[in-house]
């Protein structure tokens, strides 16, 4: 049987930055928090997410003893100007449709576990960032997010993928706490233009701009609207303004060229007026949490956006969608962007529609 070591070169071979060991015992503090804030994570279990299952490995894995956790940076290449700011770096290079790399890695590692009889489950209610702190692989930011202790300049560009498998392995010491330094003036907190982060490690999901972007039912409410910005789907601003985060955003990187590739597609001209072949083609193998029966929801956060740009030179497009456009979600936004960009054909139709 392979042992830790064994394990850990394997990571290392397959260009995961990191790897940490802990129990498979059930994350009961996590289950609280859940039980306690059930109307907050309703979305979750309408969606068929349940994560209160998630906090105990058996529910994913009977025989559960050990949870692996692999650690992936996913910001180690620039991304283009055109498309920070208004799409979360997380979904900017994001195989989970394509399967094309770090989905590759994934499936050789656990190819590697079961040539050495090892079951393993990679589960998706499993609490990841928990599970990464319990295997102490780094420590927890104000903004709920996982900051790595070698990945990343300790930045939270990292993706934590925890792995349940059926072997005992030592765990690692726990890092169970928050890593923010005493002299941060809480920049997270006062940065959330929605009000989302609602204290240290206490978020309120249903307004964060990520969730809003494409969970979001209905019309955005008008008074989120001007915070949102220009975040068409997912959103940095936490992350950005963070002193811990620094450290990387000033290290010279080089240039992501897949993601340099799309940066025609994915403008919001191109967004606002796609029909669901250019969407299934183009968009969706790159950003999935929306179906092509969303396209309402893309094309309603593209004219947000453009709204929220202030550039006159989107006008004719919007007044072009507005004619062409019958869904009222999408009317009302593109309504509202041409209001607040100042065109002169909004008036009486944004007063109706917003």
């Amino acid at each position: 049987m392979i042992d830790k070591k064994d394990i850990i070169e394997k990571a290392h071979e397959l260009s995961f930055e990191d790897i940490g060991f802990t129990t498979a015992l059930p994350f009961e503090s996590q289950k609280k928090i859940l039980n306690e804030r059930e109307e907050e994570y309703e979305w979750a279990i309408k969606m068929g997410l349940d994560l209160v299952a998630g906090t105990d490995p058996k529910n994913i894995l009977p025989d559960a003893k050990t949870i692996i956790v692999l650690m992936e940076a996913y910001f180690r290449e620039s991304f283009p100007s055109t498309m920070e700011g208004y799409f979360g770096r997380c979904y900017l290079d994001d195989d989970r449709m394509t399967k094309d790399r770090l989905a590759n890695r994934i499936r050789l590692f656990r190819s590697f576990l079961r040539d050495n009889h090892i079951t393993s489950k990679v589960p998706f209610n499993l609490p990841h960032r928990l599970a990464a702190a319990r295997a102490g692989m780094g420590t927890f930011g104000k903004n709920c997010l996982f900051y790595s202790r070698k990945v990343a300049r300790q930045g939270s560009w990292v993706l934590p993928i925890a792995i349940v498998v059926d072997h005992e392995f030592p765990p690692d010491p726990p890092t169970l706490e928050v890593g923010c330094p005493d002299w941060c003036k809480n920049a997270c907190l006062v940065s959330c233009p929605t009000g989302a982060l609602r204290g240290p490690r206490k978020i309120d999901p249903r307004r964060c701009i990520s969730f809003l972007t494409y969970y979001g039912e209905g019309l955005t409410p008008l008074e989120l609207r001007e915070p949102m910005g220009l975040w068409v789907y997912g959103c940095d601003r936490c992350q950005n303004v963070c002193p811990r985060n620094q450290p990387w955003l000033a290290k010279e990187l080089p240039v992501n060229e897949k993601v340099q590739t799309m940066v025609n597609d994915f403008k919001l001209t191109k967004l606002l007026n796609m029909d669901k072949d250019y969407f299934n083609i183009r968009i969706r193998p790159h950003m999935f949490y929306m179906s092509d029966k969303d396209i309402w929801r893309w094309k309603m956060n593209a004219a947000r956006a453009m709204g929220n740009s202030l550039d006159h030179e989107y006008i004719p497009y919007l007044r072009h969608a507005l004619e062409m456009n019958e869904d009222e979600r999408v009317l009302g936004m593109i309504a509202w962007a041409l209001g607040r960009i100042g065109g002169s054909t909004a008036g009486s139709t944004s007063t109706r529609l917003q």
